[in-house]
């Protein structure tokens, strides 16, 4: 069955009752390494839930909002792939949050003009805080304004276990699940141009010196196409990520979402472990996915 961008699930006709045995057995098949502390959820498009650990206490997410905060503009402000979208002018609250010393954040001069596209680039890859907020304040008119429209976007996605306070993630007020993160990763990827961003290592955005560099250092293995670092010292580190498993010509789509990982150490601790973690999960995905699909499959 053709999925989203090629990717393929469980084969035509499988579904209801069916599917839920398949996926069962698939799960039972995978021997995989689960991060012992925090929260995980992961899924394979087409075919459901591989499993979760760690419970579903509300917890703080770090950047990880900033996949909303992008997902939100995109729903306000369609672009198509390969398209810039409209010059948005940085305001002089985005330039002066840039010399902030206590978040990341990218130099940015007031009555500097960047496209829609490129502001998400630095949302999305340098995890740029300031810009963050100036998309929210173009998109809404006020930060406050947007958070409201994070929040209604969650409880479309039957986010029930999440709240937004803010656009960038720097609050630990803004509190979500592994579960219903996970739900969000599921539509943030058949937004083309979203899809596009999270898997760019680098960009060259006009007006800026040298390249921005995407903090997901996990695309740098086989196979990961995305999506969004987040670290903080209460949040610890966390990760939601897309890959492909592939099995011959064909390709599986996979979605994860770690969370908690070394809370209250430092952010690049928590953050080296969410990556860490997440790509053995990765590894060992795609090393047993294409057999345990095949397995539930039986005779021809």
């Amino acid at each position: 069955m053709a999925g989203l961008g090629g990717w393929l699930g469980l084969p035509d006709g499988d579904s209801g009752n069916g599917r839920a045995t398949a996926r069962a057995a698939v799960a039972d098949r995978l021997n995989l390494p689960w991060p012992q502390e925090g929260q995980t959820s992961v899924e394979v498009a087409g075919l459901g839930s591989l499993g979760s650990r760690g419970g579903h206490k509300p917890v703080p997410i770090a950047s990880v909002t900033k996949v909303m905060t992008a997902y939100v503009i995109l729903k306000d402000h369609p672009l198509k792939d390969g398209e810039s979208g409209p010059q948005i002018t940085v305001d002089e609250t985005a330039a002066q949050e840039s010399d902030s010393l206590s978040e990341s954040t990218v130099r940015l001069t007031a009555g500097q003009r960047l496209s829609q596209h490129e502001l998400l680039e630095l949302t999305l890859l340098p995890s740029a805080n300031n810009v963050a907020r100036l998309l929210a304040r173009w998109d809404a008119g006020s930060e406050k304004a947007f958070v409201e429209k994070m929040n209604r976007a969650a409880a479309e996605l039957a986010m029930t276990d999440t709240t937004y306070t803010g656009a960038s993630g720097i609050e630990s007020t803004t509190r979500s699940t592994a579960g219903d993160q996970l739900k969000l990763a599921r539509q943030a990827m058949k937004q083309p141009v979203l899809r596009t961003v999270v898997a760019m290592r680098s960009a060259k955005v006009s007006g800026l010196r040298g390249e921005v560099t995407n903090t997901n250092r996990l695309l740098d293995k086989p196979g990961v196409i995305g999506l969004k670092t987040g670290s903080s010292t209460p949040a610890g580190g966390n990760l939601m990520w897309a890959a492909e498993a592939t099995n011959g010509a064909k390709r599986h789509l996979v979605l994860g979402v770690v969370l908690g990982q070394r809370a209250d150490t430092t952010p690049a601790e928590g953050l080296a472990a969410a990556v860490d973690q997440s790509g053995a999960l990765i590894e060992a995905i795609q090393k047993d996915l294409p057999a345990a699909l095949g397995a539930t499959k039986g005779p021809s």
